[in-house]
């Protein structure tokens, strides 16, 4: 069993950046490979990034491939996603997620999930 919690949501300008951490508890999170989504008013949840369990590989959706990246500190059981050059379609609500599989790219693959932080993007 793992309990996630995300935290570093906020309101920022567009160009801006947040730094979004997701704190895992449970006695081997370090094995689980993690994924970040988001979910925008309206819309389906959509993959955003992913880390294996070591940290040596990641993914990204194309959306925010150069903008965003995905990092993890297993010593302090948490996972990282920088954003840089944030734009108002970036707004959402950010979640992560864990799965002993693999680091996929697919929501319905993973899990165990957070509750969500909010990110809003003004123009």
């Amino acid at each position: 069993q793992v309990q996630l919690v995300e935290s570093g949501g906020g309101l920022v300008q567009a160009g801006g950046s947040l730094r979004l951490s997701c704190a895992a508890s449970g006695r081997t999170s370090r094995n689980y490979h993690m994924g970040w989504f988001r979910q925008a008013p309206g819309k389906t949840r959509e993959f955003v990034a992913a880390i294996n369990s070591n940290g040596a590989t990641t993914y990204y959706a194309d959306s925010v491939e150069g903008r965003f990246t995905i990092s993890r500190e297993n010593a302090k059981n948490t996972v990282y996603l920088q954003m840089n050059s944030l734009k108002p379609e970036d707004t959402a609500v950010y979640y992560c997620a864990a799965d002993l599989s693999r680091p996929s790219t697919i929501d319905y693959d993973y899990d165990y999930w957070g509750q969500g932080t909010q990110v809003t993007v003004s123009s």
